[in-house]
């Protein structure tokens, strides 16, 4: 058997009580973000939160991802989805990428049709670069609405 990809996720703080149940499920089943590793082992190697606001824990958590094995960091779906979005996302996977030589991938989970519809209706999404961030989260409505 081929060596299994180990990848970190780290979610924004709001949801420091999360026990993951989305995140977790859609790398089981290779849905939303983790689509891309449909063919591969995956191993979870780190799971926490940013630290709040503006993200104390970014600058410590992915080292101990790296030293646990970690090649690719997953910034939580959370983070774009929540109210307002994270307007730090960009900022932490440029200094992640940089810092760490780790690939970071924005989001985990497909995101729900309920944030789907809110953001829709309030047009935090309207701007150009939100479609490169939400592109590996944004799936059809059937399987948004199964992830409400």
């Amino acid at each position: 058997m081929s060596e299994s990809l180990k990848i970190g996720i780290i979610i924004c703080d709001r949801y420091s009580t999360c026990a993951g149940g989305k995140c977790f499920r859609s790398l089981r089943e290779r849905e939303g973000a983790f689509r891309e590793y449909l063919n591969q082992e995956v191993e979870l190697v780190g799971f926490t939160t940013c630290g709040g606001c503006p993200g104390g824990n970014i600058e410590y958590a992915p080292e101990e991802m790296k030293n646990n094995g970690a090649q690719v960091i997953h910034l939580a779906t959370g983070l774009v989805v929540g109210y307002p979005p994270c307007p730090y996302t960009t900022h932490f996977k440029a200094f992640i990428e940089s810092k760490y030589q780790l690939k970071v991938v924005i989001g985990t989970h497909p995101i729900p049709q309920k944030y789907f519809l809110t953001h829709s209706e309030l047009q935090t999404w309207k701007d150009p670069e939100w479609k490169e961030m939400l592109e590996p989260t944004m799936c059809d409505e059937p399987m948004r609405k199964a992830y409400d």
